[in-house]
Parts: C-alpha cells; sequence; structure tokens
C-alpha cells in the first residue's frame, strides 16, 4: 500500500473527503518527523513507537569494485511495533 491508497482507504472507512484525509495524513507524518528530527520519541500506544538510533562508524566493502571503504556515523529513524500490531499480524 502507497501512501495514495492509504488516504483513499482512510476517506471510504471516515467518510471524509480524500483532500481533509490527504491534509490529515500529511500533518501526521509532518509531525513525526519533526519530532524525530527534534530528537524526540513518537510512541502510539497499540500500534509502536518511532525514535532515532546512533549508527557508529563501521568498515565495509563495495560490492562492485570489493575496495573497503568506510561508513560515517550517522541517525537512522527506528521503528519498533507495539504488543497489539504484532498480534494483529500474527
Amino acid at each position: 500500500m502507497n501512501k495514495t491508497e492509504l488516504i483513499s482507504r482512510v476517506a471510504q472507512a471516515t467518510g471524509q473527503s480524500k483532500k481533509d484525509v490527504e491534509q490529515i495524513v500529511l500533518a501526521s507524518l509532518d509531525a513525526i518527523t519533526a519530532a524525530l528530527q527534534a530528537g524526540e520519541k513518537v510512541s502510539l500506544v497499540g500500534f509502536g513507537s518511532f525514535s532515532v538510533r546512533e549508527r557508529a562508524a563501521r568498515n565495509g566493502i563495495n560490492p562492485l569494485t570489493k575496495k573497503p571503504m568506510e561508513f560515517a556515523a550517522c541517525k537512522i529513524p527506528s521503528f519498533k511495533a507495539g504488543k497489539a500490531l504484532k498480534e494483529a499480524v500474527k
């Protein structure tokens, strides 16, 4: 499912217009992104939590050239599924 399909399904389930649902979905994603950029954790009870993790610098190998290369330390977004979501997917 992509963003357009998500918007369509939510609009159909709620009876709202696609335009209104699109604004809500985009605003929600923007709010989650802004919170993660600020270093905050976003927890949606029953669904899961989003956080930012630090990835340490490491060495690797370029698969095309087989030459060693270094990857710098960075921050990455992380998602941990909540218990209710895990149970629903089983």
